[in-house]
């Protein structure tokens, strides 16, 4: 068998999910396995490959030792709650287990109905399928802690949204999927028996060393601010937005998950979305840290009965470890975007806030001369080297803008210096991400039946920060009539 399942999640009390077996399809086809992962995971991926390996990741075959389930869980979207939420469209199979004990959910995505789908199919469209694909792997090869794609498959047969288009199966696999949000589900419900038995099996498996604190349950929440502030740093870092921060799409492992109508930015903006239905801009690029707390918030308020016995006291305690959520952000942001300009980390000036304000001033000036984010810090450390603007400065509407910032900026980095920083700016600056417009070219060629756009962008995304120069063109930003404005679930 190319599973071998355990199911320590389905041994928690029944309200913890429901079981329910995948729906099989019609005519599944392979699209896409990921062999590195599959390794990585003690799985053959020849046996993934085969007949047998494509029945088993469209939902066609339960393996034995699978216990199948859909996860309960609740979440505030867009700020308002919804208590019943759920696996609506997703099956978790089961977990993997690696040689050094750490366990790994095996979920399909898009494999049927589930008693949490309310009066959805169940089903995924193929473009869900194939985005999610290539971002999560793209973020993992960036370095940025995520959900992972083990594969993709054609169902054969079509789902219904605003016409008929080809449905998909994902294979996502992750340390685990609990959110936020499934600690609201018991807390929605005063249970707090539950919300202790969840906080026992999150801290078994993600923050075992917590377990030798004076309170533990306070560790766990200080350690889960901690994964979510430095994750959303990264996150910025790279230019990318989630789009949809709901607290069920916030995961307490601190691992990126669920890139419904995500994206990297083109042209650099603080106040970019591209969720369709952010109307009022709740998840835009510059609001991602404050959203980050206000979830983080949710999540106290769930621990409130384990923090201590007294609730006054307990709030007290939560409040405390929320109020260091700001700190650890900004001293991420600040380590991560000054790597951005070639400062190393023990060579910052943070005490005047100088180096900050290089920082600053250089967002400033691209927001304004709608500069392309990546292209500019990609092009940084050659400007460097050749002690030139040029380089850079020929992505602003107005290069002189740029060449102001340049000439107070290469005075920060003496000569001696340069070769490091050069180095430092083109291992923390990508040359490639997956730019909005080649993603969509990815899907609308896949619906076609044509998949080698998306292979082509799969493989070079794997190695980000190298220079490719058969695939230049993938650099490029994309032409007025290619620039996607907003992206969608879709599912």
């Amino acid at each position: 068998m190319p599973f071998r399942f355990e199911n320590s999640y389905a041994r928690l009390p029944a309200t913890f999910f429901e079981n329910v077996d995948p729906t099989p399809v019609k005519n599944p086809e392979l699209i896409r396995v990921n062999r590195e992962l599959a390794i990585e995971l003690g799985i053959d991926p020849l046996q993934l490959e085969s007949d047998s390996g494509a029945a088993i990741l469209s939902g066609n075959r339960v393996v034995e030792g699978s216990t199948p389930i859909a996860m309960a869980y609740s979440g505030h979207q867009f700020g308002g709650f919804s208590p019943q939420l759920g696996d609506g469209r997703a099956i978790l199979l089961g977990e993997a287990v690696g040689d050094d004990g750490v366990r790994f959910d095996i979920q399909l995505k898009g494999s049927g109905q589930t008693p949490f789908s309310r009066r959805g199919d169940g089903r995924s469209a193929l473009g869900p399928v194939l985005r999610e694909y290539i971002l999560c792997e793209s973020m993992a090869a960036l370095g940025v802690p995520t959900t992972r794609a083990l594969a993709a498959v054609a169902t054969g047969q079509p789902v219904y949204r605003e016409g008929p288009v080809p449905g998909g199966v994902f294979t996502r696999v992750a340390r685990s999927h609990v959110r936020i949000g499934t600690f609201q589900w018991f807390a929605a419900r005063e249970d707090d028996a539950n919300v202790k038995v969840l906080a026992d099996y999150v801290i078994d498996r993600h923050y075992p060393d917590v377990k030798e604190a004076d309170n533990p349950y306070l560790a766990l929440l200080d350690g889960v601010i901690e994964r979510q502030a430095k994750l959303i740093a990264h996150w910025m870092q790279l230019g990318f937005i989630h789009g949809v921060m709901n607290t069920d799409n916030m995961s307490v492992s601190g691992e990126t998950i669920d890139y419904g109508p995500c994206a990297f930015m083109d042209e650099y903006h603080p106040g970019k979305t591209f969720s369709s239905i952010d109307h009022q801009g709740r998840y835009a690029y510059a609001n991602q840290s404050p959203i980050g707390q206000w979830n983080l918030t949710r999540f106290a308020e769930t621990l409130i009965p384990l923090l201590d016995n007294d609730q006054d006291t307990a709030i007290k305690k939560a409040e405390t470890s929320l109020d260091r959520y700001h700190d650890i952000h900004r001293a991420e942001m600040r380590r991560r975007f000054y790597a951005k300009i070639g400062i190393a980390e023990d060579n910052n000036d943070d005490d005047n806030a100088s180096d900050w304000e290089l920082v600053d001033t250089l967002l400033t000036t691209m927001a304004e001369n709608h500069a392309d984010f990546t292209l500019v810090f990609r092009h940084l450390p050659e400007a460097l080297e050749r002690d030139n603007a040029e380089p850079v400065a020929k992505w602003f509407d107005q290069p002189d803008a740029f060449t102001k910032w340049f000439d107070t900026w290469r005075l920060r980095i003496p000569v001696p210096e340069r070769h490091a920083a050069a180095k430092l700016m083109r291992t923390t600056n990508p040359i490639f991400i997956p730019r909005n417009h080649r993603v969509e070219q990815a899907i609308a060629a896949g619906y076609e039946g044509d998949f080698e756009p998306f292979h082509r962008l799969v493989n070079l995304l794997r190695a980000p920060f190298t220079e490719q120069p058969e695939h230049a063109e993938y650099e490029h930003p994309p032409k007025p009539d290619e620039i996607v404005h907003a992206t969608f679930c879709g599912t």
